[in-house]
């Protein structure tokens, strides 16, 4: 990977860079919206007590949103206006790791955090140690929202001692996106499902790697750095890169060195475009065809679609090898210094209520977190034409359902964000395999 300075965490959020909901989404989500007037006060079907009535009588209320990047909420927030005449809605975004700095610092000062706080999976265990700073969103009722969730979603929500601090969005369930033209001239299978029994395993992932470089285009590399590739790696094993007790075990756990080695080996064995995600370059690489695969969450979808247009039709989407995994994925949270925590929880919890995440999801790729939706019909016939016509709700459903879901602990972005430096300095040159391993080991260390 080319970009060592950014964390994996932050990555996904620099999505915000393109304007994902404006350029394309905003249509579809406001068409999917309007199914939602009727159940805008709360999750699920249930609805919540209106913080005004329609005459305007009440007091006037401005909530305010901290987001890391553009999360698809604007059409959102005026189907929940419509219920709630008196609020006012106002979005902050900023990069991941900037905005929840951001909000350790307000935490810890006592001022200046938004009413609504997102926080990133890569940070969550990180901020719920803090009930004291937050909602207890349960005092709202919204305990009832668990039967909505995946079990493991929900959980990552709690703090210690049983307070509910965050309502989920989405979850970021892998997959594996690539160029069937390129695999085409490469002398590859092209359908999804072939594409899928050639890679079963990172180790076949390798050799179908290879067979790629023999004969693939000029100037096109199999994939585009590995970074997100070893990222993938260990979210697939039992033990990441913390364990459950919360002590940081990258020296000692096997599967994260076998996930290191295997990308240092995709390095040597020249598969990579040696690109960064979220650069410049890596924007330009994907409309000069520079790469043929990339770890696609479905929240890359959209990503995908926007930096890609010349591609249309000619990217699909297969299993991602090694089985499941997950990459991404937010709460949101209420912090107690707001002055209007009813209200908040409410739109928190609208946000995130069965229809809504169906809607972003239809509209910019953000999968689910709620699973009653996965056998429905309109997600699991779920279609992208951009895509050649995957059926990318089935494909992300399968996917999340199969997940094991990985303890993440306290400094989990920063401990990645170490290791894929490593990575990073080898790729580039800078140092051998050995020496960047090293190094990575001294970091973790001073991770506290």
């Amino acid at each position: 990977m080319s970009i060592p300075r950014v964390s994996p965490s932050a990555r996904r959020t620099r999505i915000t860079r393109i304007n994902r909901i404006t350029r394309f989404a905003a249509p579809m989500l406001a068409a999917t919206l309007l199914t939602l007037a009727a159940a805008a006060c709360g999750g699920g079907s249930d609805t919540s007590p209106q913080s005004g009535g329609s005459d305007g009588s009440a007091e006037k209320i401005k909530l305010t949103v901290g987001l890391f990047g553009d999360f698809g909420f604007t059409p959102l927030y005026e189907e929940f206006k419509k219920t709630h005449p008196n609020v006012e809605i106002e979005e902050r975004q900023a990069a991941a790791d900037d905005h929840h700095t951001n909000l350790a610092t307000h935490l810890a000062t006592g001022a200046g955090a938004a009413d609504v706080e997102a926080i990133e999976v890569g940070y969550i265990s990180r901020f719920t140690p803090q009930p004291d700073k937050f909602v207890d969103l349960k005092q709202f009722g919204l305990d009832k929202r668990q039967s909505d969730y995946l079990d493991w979603k929900w959980q990552q929500g709690l703090a210690p001692d049983g307070s509910l601090i965050g309502l989920g969005t989405d979850v970021g369930g892998l997959a594996m996106c690539y160029r069937t033209d390129l695999f085409e001239k490469a002398g590859l299978p092209t359908g999804r499902d072939e594409v899928s029994a050639l890679w079963p395993t990172w180790e076949q992932y390798i050799e179908t790697g290879k067979k790629f470089a023999a004969a693939a285009p000029k100037d096109a590399k199999f994939f585009d750095s590995p970074g997100e590739i070893m990222r993938a790696m260990i979210a697939q094993a039992p033990v990441g890169v913390y364990d459950a007790q919360d002590n940081i075990v990258v020296g000692t756990n096997p599967d994260v060195k076998k996930a290191w080695d295997l990308s240092v080996q995709m390095i040597e064995d020249g598969l990579s475009a040696k690109i960064g995600a979220w650069t410049p370059e890596w924007n330009t690489g994907f409309a000069k065809d520079s790469f043929a695969t990339i770890i696609c969450p479905a929240w890359m979808t959209a990503y995908i679609q926007d930096q890609a247009k010349n591609a249309a039709g000619k990217w699909d989407i297969a299993a991602v090898p090694g089985g499941a995994g997950n990459a991404g994925g937010t709460h949101l949270t209420v912090p107690k210094q707001g002055k209007h925590p009813k209200e908040a929880a409410e739109l928190a919890d609208f946000l995130t209520s069965t229809q809504s995440q169906a809607a972003v999801f239809k509209a910019i790729g953000n999968f689910p977190s709620t699973p009653a939706l996965y056998d429905q019909p309109d997600i699991q016939n779920f279609t992208k034409d951009f895509f050649n016509g995957a059926p990318v709700g089935k494909i992300y459903s399968d996917a999340v359902r199969n997940l094991k879901p990985q303890h993440l602990g306290p400094r989990e972005g920063d401990v990645r964000t170490a290791i894929g430096n490593g990575l990073g300095r080898v790729e580039q040159g800078r140092q051998k395999p050995d020496e960047a391993w090293a190094q990575v080991l001294k970091d973790v260390e001073n991770i506290k």
